[in-house]
């Protein structure tokens, strides 16, 4: 069992669910209808759980040289079951993205897990190893919020694009901050990478300069908002700052797993626009399963 749950790499499912969190109550008072909020949710976890099982099916001779000890190297799980397993995920995933269409009647959901299904398979089976592997690991942050935007009353405004283009654009910096973590990188991509993600909190600190004030719920920021996300720059980013002063592998690895739990805390931020510290508190409170499964289950 551990083998499978470090294969789909546990931990990091939170940080999806915490998309689709700040997606929904982006454009809901509440988590209603709890049933399509549900379908969402299952959506997101599965197709993201998909995504890690692929990319390790498509790394294995890679990851034989560079991690042996991961669960299909050496042995733990078979190629075989890897490739049934992520197929399921992918279907189901996308199965539940429809299944909101239909019961929702808005054509939104559907699309935009099929678009995501196909972005994680371009990615992990094609992508991966090219320059565009950053932007598409970033386009496929970007739709996993706007599967969480995707049941939104209105049509999309341009403040909600925003908000899912700076979640996309921050993965995309970790991404490419992330590219060679397995052995010593070069700090001409990590300083590339550290700017690329924190022009993505830039956008997100930027949400209330997009509002239109049509959006619903209403756009209104806590008091000195902007001093808040330069706070969290500085406290995501400086475990990052350490990996490019020394870009050693074990900098670089606890840099990356900052940066992913860290999204949890971003989401969170980012929903104090529309709501009060209830549910920016909901959002954080899935820091709990991720740092302490991350204690067990590896996150990189």
């Amino acid at each position: 069992m551990r083998a499978y749950l470090q294969l789909v790499r546990l931990p990091n499912v939170f940080t999806a669910m915490a998309d689709i969190l700040l997606g929904y109550l982006f454009t809901h008072a509440r988590l209603e209808p709890a049933g399509h909020f549900a379908l969402l949710l299952a959506a997101s976890s599965m197709l993201y759980l998909a995504g890690m099982v692929l990319n390790d099916y498509f790394d294995q001779e890679q990851d034989a040289r560079e991690r042996p000890a991961r669960p299909l190297p050496s042995g733990r799980v078979t190629p075989q079951a890897a490739r049934l397993l992520g197929g399921l995920l992918l279907v189901g995933g996308t199965a539940c993205g429809w299944a909101a269409t239909i019961v929702a009647g808005d054509p939104r959901p559907g699309v935009v897990a099929t678009l995501l299904a196909a972005a994680v398979v371009l990615y992990d089976g094609v992508l991966k190893r090219t320059p565009l592997a950053p932007a598409v690991m970033g386009g496929c942050r970007t739709l996993n919020v706007l599967l969480g935007l995707s049941l939104s009353p209105d049509p999309w405004q341009t403040v909600h694009y925003v908000l899912a283009a700076g979640v996309g654009v921050y993965i995309a910096g970790v991404t490419l901050f992330a590219r060679t973590e397995a052995r010593t990188s070069g700090r001409g991509q990590l300083t590339a990478g550290l700017l690329i993600f924190l022009a993505g909190m830039g956008l997100l600190a930027s949400l209330p300069r997009w509002a239109s004030g049509q959006e619903w719920p209403p756009i209104v920021p806590p008091e000195r908002w902007d001093l808040f996300w330069l706070a969290l720059a500085a406290v995501i980013g400086w475990r990052a700052v350490r990996a490019v002063i020394e870009p050693i592998p074990a900098n670089v690895q606890a840099a990356v797993r900052n940066c992913i739990f860290s999204l949890i805390i971003l989401d969170a931020a980012a929903v104090l626009a529309v709501q009060d510290r209830f549910w920016a508190l909901v959002i954080l409170a899935l820091l709990i399963p991720t740092m302490t499964l991350g204690r067990w289950l590896y996150a990189t």
